[in-house]
C-alpha cells in the first residue's frame, strides 16, 4: 500500500537545522557558564547564515580551560553576559531543529541559561551527531564518536579547535557525512531521523519478561547468563524500573547490549533501603565477578605503600596490610598513584631506596649515588644510626597517624619555588604528586577512624516517617532494616541487633573491603543522618588533612588531565552496526533488526 504524504513525513532536504556549539569555563551548567556560542544554520546541504559571539561568563576562566579553547577573561571582559545574547540566538534559531555534538552538553548549559534568566525555552526537536554516528558507523571505521575522530573521517573542510564556530562547522559537515549513510536505509524524513535514535532491538525488547517478576522498591538485580552464571550485577532504589530499563532505547552502552543479548534470567535481592543495596552489590561483584562490571571486581588488588618494620625502615607497594608488619598508606587505585605517592615521600624525606636489609649493628655496605646527592644518610655505611634514621621516618608516621604537615610542607615550598622559576611543568608533576599522597593520607584516616569503632548505629529518615537504620561494626555493615512509621524504632533496632553478623579477625582493624567502608562513611556523613548508639570512641585525628583542603581543591581544578567537554556517555562504536531495514518500526519507514 503505497502511504499518504503525511505518512512520509518531512523530508530532511527541506528541514532547516541550526548546528550549535558552545564554550564554557567547565563542564556542568551547575558551576560553570558559557563563554561563547557558535551556530551555524544549514537546509539542503546550504548554509543560510552563521551566529557567533562571544559571552561574559561573570566569573574567572580557569587557566586549564583558556589552554584548551584560548578564551581567556580578557577577551569576554566587554563581551556581552548571556542574558542578552540569548533572545537573539533564540531568535536564529525559531523553527530549526537543533544540533549538536554531545547534545545532552550543549542543549544543557543552554536550558539551565534560560532558566536562569527567565527565559521559557523553546519546544524544539534535536538531534545528537555522536548518537546518531554511534547506529551508523562501525568500529572498523573510526574508534570512537569524538567531534575530533569523525571530522576527518569525512574530511570535514573546518577542523575542530575547542571555538564554537570551528567545531559547529565541523559538525555540519559530519551531519551531511552521516545523512549520506542514511539513504541506503531508507531513511530520508525528519521523522524517520528523530525515531532512529529510539528504536530498539527486537531481540532486547523481546526480553521485556525478564523483568516482570521483579519488584519495586530497592535492591540488587542480577543478570544470569546461558549457564546461570552472574554477568552483570547493580543496584537501584526501584528495582523493576530500573530493569526494564535495560530492554528500552535509553540503554545504549555496547557492553551492556551485549550482556541483555546473553541473559536468560534476572534475579532481585529486595534491600531494607540503599545503603544496604550498595553494599550487597560490592560484595556480590566481589565475589562473583561478572565479566560485564567493571568497577569493584578486584578489590584484592588495591595497592598500599608500607614503611616496612625494620631498623631502617623504607617504602615498598603491597596488596595486602598485614597488621604489625609497619605503616600502611593507601589504598591507591593503581599502580602509577601509588608510585606518585612514594615518589612525593623521598622528595621530601631522605629515606633509604635500597632493597636490602640494612642490620642494626655494624653495617658494612657502600654509599650510593642518592648520599651523594643528599637524599640519603647512607644507613648502609654506618654513618647514620637507628636513632637518626627513627627520627627521620617518625615524620611519615606521624603523618599517616594524625598530621601531615611536616612532610608536606617542603614539598609545597618546591611547588612555588618552582613555578616561580616559571618551571611550570615541573611544579605541576610534583603538585600532583603532594596531591596523591595527601589524599591517600586522608583516606587512610577516614578507614581507620570507623575501624576503630566497635559497633555504632546510624539512622537516616526514609521519606515517609519512618526510619532507615544501619549497625555497623568495625566499619562493616552487619545489619540493615527499616522502622515504618508508627512502629517503635527501638524495637526494630533490638531485632536487628539480635541478628547481626559478628565481623571476624582482630579488634581495631577494619572488618570490610576499603570500598565497602567508604560507602558506610559517605552515608554517615549525609545530611539527615543521626548517630543513635556508639559502642567506644568516634573521632578523626587531628589535625588531619583539613589545612590542605583548599591545595587539594585547587589541585583538582588546575587539572589538565581531564577534559571539562568530554562526553562522559559510553559511545565507542559497534564491531557491526545495527542493521536498519524498511519495514514497520519506530519511524513511518525505518525498523531496526538484530545483526546477523
Amino acid at each position: 500500500m503505497q502511504g499518504t504524504i503525511e505518512e512520509l513525513g518531512t523530508p530532511l532536504a527541506e528541514v532547516t537545522f541550526v548546528v550549535v556549539d558552545l564554550e564554557t569555563t567547565g563542564g556542568s551548567p551547575k558551576d560553570c557558564a558559557i563563554t561563547e556560542i557558535g551556530a551555524v544554520k544549514v537546509r539542503g546541504g546550504v548554509v543560510l547564515g552563521e551566529f557567533q559571539t562571544l559571552v561574559d561568563p561573570g566569573q574567572e576562566i580557569p587557566p586549564y580551560i583558556s589552554v584548551l579553547t584560548g578564551i581567556t577573561t580578557s577577551m569576554v571582559a566587554a563581551a556581552p553576559r548571556i542574558g542578552t545574547v540569548l533572545p537573539a540566538f533564540l531568535e536564529f534559531a525559531r523553527g530549526a531543529v537543533l544540533v549538536a555534538h554531545n547534545a545532552p552538553f550543549d542543549l544543557g548549559f543552554l536550558k539551565a541559561a534560560c532558566a536562569q534568566n527567565g527565559i521559557l525555552w523553546p519546544a524544539a526537536a534535536s538531534v545528537d551527531t555522536a548518537v546518531l554516528a554511534r547506529r551508523l558507523l562501525t568500529r572498523d571505521e573510526v574508534p570512537n564518536c569524538k567531534l575530533g575522530t569523525l571530522a576527518p573521517f569525512f574530511r570535514a573542510t573546518t577542523s575542530p579547535t575547542h571555538r564554537a564556530l570551528d567545531d559547529a562547522r565541523a559538525t555540519v559537515d559530519v551531519l551531511h557525512g552521516l545523512f549520506e549513510r542514511l539513504g541506503p536505509l531508507g531513511i530520508s524524513s525528519l521523522e524517520e531521523l528523530t525515531g532512529l535514535t529510539r528504536q530498539v532491538d527486537p531481540e532486547r525488547r523481546r526480553k521485556r519478561h525478564l523483568a516482570d517478576s521483579v519488584p519495586h522498591g530497592p535492591g540488587v538485580y542480577l543478570f544470569r547468563g546461558p549457564r546461570d552464571e552472574p554477568l552483570y550485577v547493580g543496584t537501584s532504589t526501584d528495582l523493576r524500573t530500573r530493569v526494564r530499563s535495560y530492554f528500552t532505547s535509553g540503554e545504549q552502552r555496547s557492553r551492556i547490549t551485549e550482556m541483555v543479548a546473553l541473559s536468560q534470567r534476572v534475579d532481585a535481592i529486595p534491600c531494607a533501603h540503599a545503603l544496604e543495596a550498595a553494599v550487597r552489590e560490592l560484595r556480590l561483584i566481589a565475589e562473583h565477578k561478572p565479566r560485564y562490571n567493571r568497577r569493584s571486581r578486584f578489590p584484592e588488588r588495591a595497592l598500599w605503600v608500607r614503611l616496612t618494620d625494620e631498623p631502617f625502615p623504607r617504602l615498598s607497594v603491597v596488596r595486602r596490610v598485614r597488621p604489625g608488619s609497619g605503616v600502611f598508606l593507601g589504598p591507591f587505585p593503581d599502580r602509577r598513584a601509588a608510585d606518585a605517592a612514594v615518589a612525593a615521600v623521598h622528595e621530601s624525606l631522605p629515606l633509604r631506596q635500597c632493597t636490602a636489609r640494612i642490620p642494626a649493628r655494624a653495617p658494612s655496605g657502600s654509599a650510593c649515588a642518592l648520599a651523594d646527592m643528599g637524599r640519603c644518610g647512607a644507613p648502609c655505611t654506618g654513618a647514620q644510626s637507628v636513632t637518626e634514621y627513627a627520627d627521620v621516618a617518625a615524620v611519615l608516621r606521624a603523618a599517616v597517624a594524625c598530621d601531615p604537615t611536616a612532610l608536606v610542607t617542603p614539598l609545597l615550598h618546591r611547588v612555588e619555588r618552582l613555578a616561580a622559576e616559571e618551571r611550570y611543568e615541573d611544579a605541576a608533576v610534583l603538585r600532583d604528586r603532594v596531591a596523591v599522597l595527601l589524599r591517600a593520607v586522608r583516606r587512610r584516616q577516614r578507614l581507620e577512624s570507623l575501624a576503630a569503632v566497635p559497633e555504632l548505629v546510624l539512622a537516616r529518615p526514609d521519606g515517609t516517617g519512618g526510619w532507615e537504620l544501619s549497625v555497623v561494626r568495625r566499619g562493616r555493615l552487619v545489619s540493615a532494616g527499616v522502622a515504618p512509621r508508627g512502629a517503635s524504632v527501638r524495637g526494630t533496632l533490638a531485632g536487628l541487633l539480635a541478628t547481626a553478623e559478628t565481623p571476624l579477625g582482630p579488634d581495631g582493624e577494619i572488618a570490610a573491603s576499603v570500598d565497602e567502608t567508604e560507602l558506610v562513611l559517605r552515608w554517615m556523613e549525609k545530611s539527615g543522618t543521626r548517630l543513635v548508639e556508639l559502642d567506644g570512641t568516634l573521632a578523626s585525628p587531628a589535625p588531619g588533612t583539613g589545612p590542605f583542603s583548599r591545595f587539594l581543591a585547587m589541585a583538582d581544578g588546575s587539572s589538565t588531565r581531564r577534559d571539562p567537554f568530554a562526553d562522559g556517555r559510553s559511545l565507542g562504536t559497534r564491531a557491526r552496526p545495527d542493521r536498519i531495514t524498511a519495514g514497520v518500526g519506530t519511524g513511518p519507514r525505518a525498523r531496526l533488526a538484530s545483526p546477523t
